[in-house]
């Protein structure tokens, strides 16, 4: 039996993208800033590629010129294989030295002689160069340049200090041994933005138990709970807390004077401090109303997020892709249809987007054998130009199909406002226009519209229907709002429950559970009923 290796063959079925689908999937997904950074990185790269004033490339001349590329490409590598070296080797240069040799009167018949060439110099085989050096030279040097290593300029760059770096350093002055220090660092390590030691998992985010950091560490649960207590001593107060109870304690326990009473207030009564009056809480705890006031005062001197002062939050800079103007012509330019619905034109952003075009100048270039390779190069750029633009193109028009689709259907929050906000899927958009779901996902990605009501995402359109009889015609983001709006008008003494609104609803037709109004309620921070009520 055979023990070497062995190839074996096996079918398999496998989607294959070509590069210039691959271009295009990533080019559909890019926003503005996005598109101009690949643009700019495009003319850097691609030689046939130029800024055009004008005269910029229609895309039925784009696929003219890939064809005419196409029906070129078989020609020209013919030409390229006629001119290689091992048939120039062979053929005409031949016979070229042949003639040379019967016209050169100094030919022989044992050697070949190229009179055409130019009888070398015999001054350019002096180095002059090294003669003037050694001359000039006032003593012993070395062969090789004295090569003086220079710090990078990155290293003078200042780069802000993270909270991770914080901990680490306050860690470095203290005298804890190498066991505790390791421990630490894993504290350290699961410490959220905000400086929570939480974990992620399918229900979202919860406090991490310091006995699963102990059993991932393979540390004793003792030694991490007072790593815990050191790293919960470290600026800043409140850093290493479970739960926002935690965080308020460290800070109140780390003041000179310990306030008792809003000690007892975060510990025990954390909720009711949340719904004022405070009349209740002072009977309760026997202290009087102001004392309730002036804890109340201290607590909100504290910071509920210690982490963030060390992990800022960067602005966003957000620019319209496209924007919906109202009137147009009479035929509508991208249905191309006389009697069109829609009232509004889509007009994409191009402030600021350089206009391509396509260096004729290369292209209409002649290469002679001896440049093949060239020739090669300008050729693949050429229609990786061609490719390019497109693919611009087609993101242009896809977008454009996409915000025509979503203004038929959006016609009613154009012109009234975000109350009438009609639902609509992804995939229906995707068959009217007759392309997949996921090209229509990418088109809307991360893009934005300027409108009358104000700039959206454009994914903003995409919401689903609720059940009920006039459910078909209310968003789950109306359905929200409506929810929200119902609280706000509300009698604080007699507040809604969310049994009541689910009948309120179903009177208008929209048939929701009491557990689905809770789960809105909740998504929308608003507290319960019983924390709502207000009494006289």
């Amino acid at each position: 039996m055979s023990l070497g290796p062995k190839l074996i063959a096996k079918p398999m079925l496998k989607q294959a993208l070509t590069p210039g689908l691959v271009q295009m999937v990533s080019i559909l997904a890019m926003n503005k800033l996005e598109l101009q950074e690949a643009i700019s990185q495009e003319l850097l790269e691609n030689p046939l590629l130029e800024e055009a004033q004008e005269d910029v490339p229609t895309l039925e001349e784009l696929n003219a010129a890939e064809q005419e590329l196409r029906r070129e490409a078989p020609a020209d590598e013919a030409v390229l294989a006629a001119t290689s070296p091992s048939d120039s080797g062979a053929g005409s240069s031949d016979s070229v030295e042949a003639g040379a040799e019967a016209d050169s009167p100094h030919s022989s018949d044992g050697e070949a002689s190229a009179s055409d060439e130019p009888a070398a110099d015999p001054f350019e085989e002096i180095d002059f160069g090294s003669f003037f050096d050694e001359y000039l030279d006032p003593g012993y040097r070395s062969t090789e340049g004295e090569e003086i290593e220079r710090p990078s300029f990155e290293n003078f760059l200042s780069s802000p200090t993270t909270l991770t770096d914080h901990l680490r350093w306050q860690l470095g002055l203290t005298d804890a041994d190498e066991e505790m220090r390791e421990a630490a660092e894993a504290i350290i390590g699961n410490l959220d933005e905000d400086g929570y030691l939480t974990a992620e998992d399918d229900r979202g985010r919860r406090p991490l138990r310091v006995e699963e950091i102990a059993l991932s560490e393979q540390l004793p649960e003792s030694l991490m709970r007072e790593a815990l207590s050191l790293v919960q001593t470290f600026d800043p107060p409140g850093v290493g807390a479970r739960d926002l109870r935690e965080c308020l304690l460290i800070q109140l326990f780390q003041q000179p004077t310990v306030p008792i009473l809003a000690v007892t207030l975060v510990s025990e009564h954390l909720q009711q401090l949340q719904t004022p009056p405070y009349k209740d809480l002072a009977r309760m705890l026997g202290v009087p109303l102001e004392a309730i006031n002036t804890a109340l005062q201290e607590i909100r001197r504290l910071d509920p997020y210690p982490g963030r002062r060390y992990n800022p939050t960067t602005s966003r800079v957000i620019e319209p892709d496209v924007a919906f103007i109202k009137g147009r012509a009479e035929r509508c330019p991208i249905c191309g249809r006389d009697d069109c619905s829609n009232e509004y034109t889509i007009v994409m952003n191009d402030d600021g987007m350089p206009q391509l075009g396509i260096n004729q100048q290369y292209r209409s270039m002649r290469w002679d054998r001896n440049q093949r390779d060239v020739a090669r190069y300008i050729r693949d750029r050429y229609a990786s130009a061609i490719q390019f633009l497109k693919n611009l193109e087609q993101r242009k028009q896809t977008i454009a199909r996409v915000c025509h689709s979503i203004v038929a259907r959006q016609a009613d929050f154009l012109n009234q406002g975000i109350d009438q906000l009609k639902p609509m899927m992804i995939k229906d958009v995707a068959e009217e226009i007759g392309v997949h779901p996921s090209t229509v996902s990418r088109a809307v990605a991360n893009k934005y519209v300027h409108t009358a009501q104000g700039v959206f995402e454009l994914r903003y359109f995409f919401t689903e229907s609720v059940q009920g009889a006039r459910g078909q015609e209310t968003s789950l983001l109306i359905l929200k709002r409506r929810v929200k709006k119902l609280i706000e008008e509300e009698d604080p003494r007699h507040p809604l429950t969310d049994e009541r609104i689910t009948e309120i609803l179903r009177g208008q037709g929209i048939d929701v559970t009491r557990r689905t109004i809770a789960k809105y309620r909740e998504d929308m921070n608003i507290p319960s009923t019983h924390r709502r009520r207000r009494k006289e």
